[in-house]
């Protein structure tokens, strides 16, 4: 038996890197039987069956796992958001955070196309920087076109394993290009001419990028939060989370209770009033959300 970690899935195959050599493997049957998917990313014990071929066994325990894409054992996630075209929008964003919060994976933020906007408007996304960083949060503003705006990102790859993650068009093939020309990815315009759509990766894969991995894959294409529960929801801002304890009352949901230290920070300036007003809105929506049975 051998050990590895899957590094990408494709047809029914599965990929398994250990000490510097690939093996195709199939997953043994026991796993469909007990609806369990091997995951990119899994760390798993295989069997190996001649040169470069096997069957996975066993599948270590998660640290974590994605959904869409379907992807395990990420320890952050770098959230894509573009200035400009599409233009930037904080309560995407906080979206993305609150998701990548909720599964346990440290968030960064790369903003983009900052060689394209107006000098209002950088002082406005260096304004939203300074904003995020006292939350917290690591914020870069770049450009892929325009050196003067990319800084040297390969400190954030190293020893780490990395899905980038964001609305289509915010540049994200264009991002990994640059950070490693060699790997060249397709983007949009090449599917595009293909009549593709503008979906250019359609696999998931493991690269190695800057001494790290980077999972290559369509970020995440469901924004909702089934998964996540109303009295949860206060842990995924960092800012109210740090606070949550002084309320008065236990579960306060931060909206109508009274004696809420949340509300009265945000009355004392020492919150964004958007954050909040993003954190009521998706309050509400998990909250009108149907039960499943």
């Amino acid at each position: 038996m051998a050990e590895g970690r899957i590094i990408k899935a494709l047809s029914g195959f599965y990929y398994v890197e250990s000490e510097n050599k690939i093996y195709q493997c199939r997953g043994r049957g026991v796993f469909r039987n007990q609806k369990i998917t091997p995951l990119v990313g899994d760390f798993v014990e295989f069997d190996i069956k001649d040169t470069n071929e096997g069957y996975i066994m066993e599948i270590e325990p998660r640290e974590n796992e994605l959904v869409r894409p379907p992807i395990a054992n990420i320890n952050q996630a770098i959230i894509v958001s573009s200035a400009i075209s599409p233009d930037f929008s904080t309560k995407l964003l906080d979206r993305f955070l609150v998701l990548i919060e909720s599964k346990n994976i440290e968030p960064i933020i790369f903003i983009t196309k900052m060689d394209a906007i107006s000098e209002d408007k950088k002082a406005e996304m260096g304004n939203y920087k300074k904003i995020y960083q006292n939350i917290g949060y690591q914020v870069e503003l770049l450009s892929t076109k325009d050196s003067k705006y990319f800084p040297d990102l390969i400190s954030y790859f190293k020893d780490n394993v990395t899905v980038i993650a964001g609305q289509s068009g915010v540049g994200k093939s264009s991002l990994i290009n640059a950070l490693q020309p060699t790997l060249l990815l397709e983007t949009a315009e090449i599917s595009e001419s293909l009549g593709r759509g503008k979906h250019t990766t359609r696999h998931v894969e493991l690269l190695k990028v800057h001494g790290g991995l980077v999972a290559d894959t369509p970020g995440f294409s469901a924004l909702d939060f089934t998964e996540i529960q109303a009295e949860d929801l206060t842990g995924y801002f960092p800012e109210m989370r740090e606070r949550r304890e002084d309320c008065k009352f236990r579960g306060c949901l931060h909206h109508k209770e009274p004696k809420c230290a949340i509300k009265e920070a945000l009355s004392n300036g020492e919150l964004e009033k958007f954050r909040y007003n993003h954190y009521i809105s998706f309050l509400e929506e998990i909250q009108s959300r149907k039960p499943r049975y």
